[in-house]
């Protein structure tokens, strides 16, 4: 009896070993059986047997219209040898499963709503046959068959062409389903499945007579990969199931994963039949992973079998993402099971109430056949998978299919989709019939629910993110934490709830699960040689680069006129260069010049004091005059190359520098021409010949004015522009001047070059005039100085960098312009001012041999 069983119960609890363990779920099997039996009270006429067996319906009923149903009432089957000499013996099964059981009370309890309705489906009788499939394809490949072809045995007849049922409800595996669907699918029978996921039963043209009433994989795929990269998940372990089902959702979860950058460490797959030594290998694999996020694509039998053995291996630490077929299973969301995988988390399909299905679960009582209980339980006390209603979710699912063909017959019988004529009586339906119009049936629960059917035959696909957190009671309970509506567009579909979710271990911190730590900004990823792409190391950016983001898989290079900051984060403006006055550099270049400029006008006025003297007069005071104006444009030309250039100030730069210096060195060739005439003259102390002044004035116009036509040709065709120099310094911008025409520029070097060779050959003639006042020897001085500056400015000024390339040319200015003025003029200064007496027309004309300054 139940009393004495519920005794052994009590011992094997009290045991605490596997033994006991076994013990107990052996008494409370065999106290469950008789539950089979109990819809014998609500059948007419019923047929059951006590084993469930796949030759045999193991619940029936007649009616006007059959609808046939396969479930794995049992999870277990046995096999037995085929000797081949006599007929097989029938397929036992065991181990009632009461989650699916609940599945065909709630198919009966539906029917039993619908041929009770004065309004729906009147004068017709819903009857079935429901199958036990027990877990096993061979077993479902029999069930089907007895459901297409009935138990009747023709002896050298044919059959009656006519299948026992008009539609089928089942099955709840995916392998299973494919076998059911493609047998059913050439005879047009259809078939609604409550729990068979597997997006390849969405092919039409395979299955044309499958229909269901849950989403398919192909949606449920994709909520996991959004559900993973919403918590930042890019390093996940995979197990599936080892069948249509695990095989096709994973497989499209890993296409789906990888071009969101989600990489997968490992992907293993069981099957429930497995031997021990292949569930722990693969529990190894787990364990020994890196991954803290395991996506679990399992159907519920395979989810057992793999729990058992994390168990058995203490396997913690993991953040398990389920698939909807054991997420809200309460046979897995056991206290001891909470131990090694508290908080999971995984879409399942909304739950929803059917008013009425508690009170009719609990009528069910072995009422006929007593077997080993009292029968006098009552099951409105027990608190297990089949009487729990707070998650109706697959079974509802079955009720939806129910209904759903019920909806197709009321359409077919009521002529909705027809004329009058061409009306079907209730005795003549057929199965393609019954296909024809669930296609188009649409209509909506009593929850509110639309059910309709796509051109796959499936429904839309909608979900709710449900996390195990433990209730105030101590049990497990299964909150809704999010959705998921493939309805809605894209970015939207997938939404989080404001309600705090429990992580693996209790935590409610989010767990992190990367192959390699985020590269934070100013870095980019490297990917590992040999490593999936998650798995990289963190490089910075190169000078002149940028990432402004974490795990920026490159780096951006900054535009021409911007450059990287110190942490490579952003792009700022570059450095502007150029020899600008407040700099050291430029302030002592102006000083020089400046500089130059007071001496220059301080001999101006020494030589306009004493301008009536000798010395004065023989150092012909008006191309002095005009030498000391032009050499103190030479220093004030020097200026133009200081400050931040622009088109303007490098045209006016080197035509003023050109110009500035031919009328320097032309007054330099105009005195060398007229000391040469004066000593060459056949009259010593003749003076100067009068045709010499019209003759230097227009040598220095000539000579200056030939200069300033080059200036102007170069001006007009190829003008010197601003140029920004980026090629220099890659962190800098080097504003710099473009001769614009490389020949303009030196043809301006060339001919003050020319002028100034010219000059010291003339000069260098003169050298042996008398000592007194030998002004030619000075002058080839300054020659010397000039071309030596001039020669050693070349390669200086082609290989400075930046702004020392004006800072050079400023140089090789002043440097020449100070040894032009000091080589001619500081002599005579000195004997004007520091010699008077030598300041005489006899000490200046004098033939002695005396020895000057």
């Amino acid at each position: 009896s139940c009393t004495i069983s519920v005794s052994f119960i009590k011992l094997a609890r009290s045991l605490g070993s596997p033994i006991g363990q076994l013990w107990q779920a052996s008494v409370m099997l065999l106290c469950a059986l008789p539950l089979l039996y109990a819809i014998l009270a609500k059948a007419e006429e019923p047929v059951c047997r006590m084993m469930g067996t796949p030759e045999f319906p193991l619940l029936s009923k007649e009616g006007d219209v059959i609808i046939g149903g396969t479930f794995s009432i049992h999870s277990k089957i046995t096999l037995s040898l085929l000797p081949f000499t006599n007929k097989p013996e029938p397929l036992v099964c065991s181990s009632l499963n009461l989650r699916e059981f609940r599945f065909v009370q709630t198919m009966l309890f539906a029917i039993e709503e619908i041929n009770n309705s004065s309004n729906f489906l009147p004068n017709v009788s819903i009857g079935y046959k429901i199958y036990d499939s027990c877990g096993s394809t061979l077993a479902s490949m029999r069930s089907t068959m007895a459901l297409i072809n009935g138990q009747e045995l023709t002896i050298g007849g044919s059959c009656f062409g006519k299948s026992p049922v008009h539609a089928i409800i089942g099955e709840s595996e995916s392998s299973s389903t494919i076998v059911l669907s493609r047998t059913t699918g050439p005879f047009k029978i259809p078939v609604i499945s409550h729990f068979a996921t597997c997006a390849c039963l969405s092919n039409r043209k395979t299955f044309p007579s499958f229909f269901r009433t849950i989403p398919s994989d192909y949606y449920q795929s994709r909520a996991l990969v959004e559900l993973v990269m919403h918590f930042g998940w890019t390093w996940v372990g995979a197990v599936r199931s080892d069948n249509d089902y695990g095989n096709n959702g994973m497989a499209t979860f890993l296409e789906a994963a990888g071009k969101e950058g989600v990489c997968v460490e490992y992907s293993e797959a069981i099957l429930r039949t497995n031997p021990k030594e292949r569930i722990s290998k693969v529990v190894n694999v787990i364990k020994k992973g890196t991954a803290r996020v395991l996506v679990a694509f399992l159907a519920q039998s395979e989810m057992e079998v793999l729990l058992e053995e994390v168990i058995a291996q203490n396997v913690t630490g993991i953040q398990w993402v389920g698939s909807e077929s054991w997420i809200t299973s309460r046979q897995l969301a056991t206290p001891r099971a909470a131990k090694v995988i508290s908080g999971p988390i995984g879409f399942t399909i909304c739950k929803s109430k059917i008013p009425g299905l508690k009170d009719f679960l609990v009528k069910v009582h072995p009422s006929q056949n007593t077997n080993s209980c009292s029968g006098f339980e009552n099951l409105a006390s027990v608190q297990n998978t089949f009487t729990d209603v707070s998650e109706l979710r697959i079974s509802n699912n079955v009720y939806k299919a129910v209904y759903a063909l019920a909806h197709s017959l009321h359409n077919m019988l009521t002529c909705r989709n027809g004329e009058a004529r061409n009306c079907i009586q209730k005795e003549s339906i057929e199965p393609g019939q019954v296909l024809y119009f669930l296609q188009d049936v649409n209509f909506t629960m009593p929850s509110g629910e639309t059910v309709f059917f796509n051109h796959d035959g499936d429904p839309i696909a909608r979900y709710e993110l449900v996390n195990w957190q433990n209730s105030e009671a101590g049990d497990t309970s299964f909150v809704t934490v999010g959705q998921y509506d493939a309805s809605l567009p894209k970015g939207m579909q997938f939404a989080m709830n404001h309600v705090n979710i429990v992580w693996a271990g209790g935590a409610l911190s989010r767990p992190r699960s990367v192959c390699s730590e985020s590269c934070l900004p100013g870095f980019r990823q490297a990917v590992i040689k040999g490593k999936p792409v998650c798995c990289f190391s963190c490089i910075q950016c190169a000078a002149g680069e940028i990432s402004n983001k974490t795990d920026s898989a490159e780096c951006i290079k900054c535009d021409l006129d911007y450059w990287s900051n110190e942490d490579n984060t952003q792009c700022i403006l570059k450095r502007i260069e150029f020899l600008s006055f407040e700099e050291n550099m430029g302030i002592l270049l102006t000083m020089f010049s400046l500089t130059g400029v007071f001496f220059t006008l301080a001999v101006g006025l020494v030589f306009f004091c004493f301008l009536d003297t000798p010395l004065v007069k023989a150092s012909n005071s008006e191309l002095s005059f005009m030498l000391l104006f032009s050499l103190s444009l030479c220093f004030l030309c020097s200026l133009t190359f200081i400050g931040q250039p622009s088109d303007w100030s490098c045209r006016l730069r080197h035509t003023a520098f050109g110009i500035a210096f031919a009328l320097c060195i032309s007054c330099i060739l105009a005195k060398t021409i007229v000391v040469v005439m004066a000593f060459r003259a056949t009259v010593p102390g003749a003076g100067v010949p009068q045709c010499s002044l019209p003759l230097q004035r227009l040598s220095v116009l000539c000579c200056t004015v030939f200069q300033v036509i080059i200036c102007t040709l170069w001006i007009s065709l190829a003008p010197p522009f601003l140029q920004k120099n980026t090629v220099h310094s890659i962190d800098k911008i080097i504003l710099e001047c473009n001769v614009g025409s490389a020949v303009g520029f030196w043809a301006v070097l060339g001919y003050i070059g020319l002028l100034a060779v010219l000059c010291f050959v003339l000069a260098f003639l003169a050298r042996k005039l008398p000592d007194n006042f030998n002004e030619a020897k000075f002058i080839t001085f300054s020659m010397l100085i000039f071309c030596a500056v001039w020669i050693t400015f070349i390669p200086a000024y082609v290989s400075s960098p930046g702004k020392f390339t004006v800072a050079v040319e400023i140089f090789a200015i002043l440097a020449s312009s100070f040894g032009l003025l000091f080589c001619i003029f500081f002599p005579k200064c000195y004997i004007i001012i520091l010699k008077p007496e030598r300041n005489t027309k006899k000490h200046v004309m004098g033939k002695a041999n005396v020895k000057s300054m």
